[in-house]
């Protein structure tokens, strides 16, 4: 996957950082940002080897104790997913 085009946490609006439930216009943007994670992950699979390279346990590790009570922003979860997640897959969908 290319570099995510996130703002730097601290820069993200806090506007974006609400308890509340999404307005449609935020949604439709938090879901554009899902999609276009999903759609560069495709497009750029066959740079990750095809078999985790991880051990068990690896995620856990570097999981918190338990889940924040806070909210974090899309970009926050999605900058988490590309660094610690996926290159850690078993990416079963590569043509390789």
């Amino acid at each position: 996957m290319g570099k995510l085009k996130f703002e730097h946490p601290q820069e993200i609006n806090s506007a974006h950082m609400t308890t509340s439930p999404l307005d449609s216009e935020e949604f439709i943007r938090q879901g554009h940002m899902v999609i276009d994670f999903i759609a560069d992950y495709y497009k750029t699979i066959e740079k990750y080897p095809v078999l985790s390279q991880v051990q068990p346990g690896y995620l856990k590790k570097r999981l918190p104790e338990s889940a924040s009570y806070d909210p974090e922003p899309i970009e926050i979860i999605l900058q988490d997913v590309h660094d610690h997640i996926v290159p850690d897959l078993t990416h079963w969908q590569s043509t390789r």
